[in-house]
């Protein structure tokens, strides 16, 4: 077929990989600025079935970053009017609508539907619930999450690869600190989507490098793309080495901590008393945090200290670590 002549002439991929395409389900859950993207390309390539999940309806603020909407789409629900998008720009492609949110009722039913899932939601909660029915339904999923100017991909349960909760185990929800609606530029959930999308078509076809057992960090204001590699927690690890604690138990005692702020440089103002070592930077400058001192990390949400923690935990060369959230 004429439409998919330019990637089945690619030498490594070819009309097998084409098939592979044809043959494969996906399920994306939540259709907004990743979302969008990952749906677009998806069908695009000819991927032969497309589960959309999504509760959401479009609102004039969705625009400035879901491609897939406008105007006239204002008030309808995201899968369904995504469902219609795919259908003018690939009829091949089957798609299966699932106008409502991904919950524990409905996650089972879903997911077992498809092979492969690709998590575009934007909470904590969606993650742990895809991760714990991927893991028990043996799915691998690919993992995207956006914060103002920095993103994060990588791909979970692939093959016995680590699962999400053993790259950030999962804290009680009174403990696990929500970023702050602090805004997004909207070209990087698109950049993001589509590097999803690009690691769904790899682990596919069977092309290329998957981000298995790896986390790709990058920020979109300085350009710089970092990759992290990780491995499961062997079992007999009980306690993580990865504590929070809150500004004020970090104020009682300062003097304990070697306090990092994970925050990007152009990042103002700076945090007192701590020393600035970007995420995008920390594993190649991690002989700066061997002292006598217990290290704590610290950003402006608490989202990226705790993600700090958690790479560097894979290390084993701390006893504890620490990711400071405000009280």
């Amino acid at each position: 077929m004429s439409r998919y002549i330019r990637q089945t002439c690619l030498t490594e991929f070819g009309q097998i990989g084409q098939n592979r395409l044809k043959e494969a389900s996906v399920a994306v859950v939540g259709a907004g600025g990743m979302g969008c993207p990952v749906l677009q390309y998806l069908a695009a390539a000819g991927l032969g079935t497309i589960g959309v999940v999504d509760g959401d309806v479009i609102e004039e603020s969705n625009l400035q970053r879901q491609v897939l909407f406008g105007t006239s789409t204002l008030g309808k629900n995201k899968a369904l009017a995504a469902a219609a998008y795919i259908k003018n720009l690939n009829p091949h492609v089957i798609t299966e609508v699932h106008p409502y949110r991904l919950t524990n009722e409905t996650a089972h039913s879903i997911i077992s539907r498809y092979d492969f899932v690709i998590d575009c939601s934007d909470n904590f909660e969606t993650r742990y619930l895809i991760d714990t029915w991927c893991d028990a339904l043996k799915k691998p999923w690919i993992y995207g999450a956006v914060h103002r100017y920095e993103a994060q991909v990588s791909i979970f349960n692939y093959h016995g690869s680590p699962t999400y909760r053993q790259l950030f185990p999962q804290q009680s929800s009174e403990k696990i600190p929500e970023c702050a609606d602090q805004g997004v530029l909207g070209v990087l959930p698109g950049l993001t989507g589509m590097i999803q999308a690009a690691e769904c078509i790899k682990l596919i076809t069977g092309i290329g490098e998957p981000l298995v057992g790896q986390l790709l960090v990058f920020n979109v204001l300085t350009e710089k793309f970092v990759t992290f590699p990780f491995a499961a927690m062997m079992p007999c690890e009980s306690e993580s080495p990865v504590h929070m604690i809150s500004t004020k138990e970090y104020s009682d005692n300062p003097e304990r901590y070697l306090l990092i702020d994970v925050r990007e440089l152009h990042e103002v103002p700076p945090i007192p008393l701590a020393k600035r070592i970007p995420l995008s930077e920390l594993c190649s400058r991690i002989d700066e945090l061997i002292t006598d001192k217990e290290v704590a990390f610290i950003c402006r949400s608490g989202n990226r200290s705790r993600q700090a923690a958690a790479l560097l935990a894979r290390t084993k060369r701390f006893n504890k670590l620490y990711a400071v959230y405000e009280l």
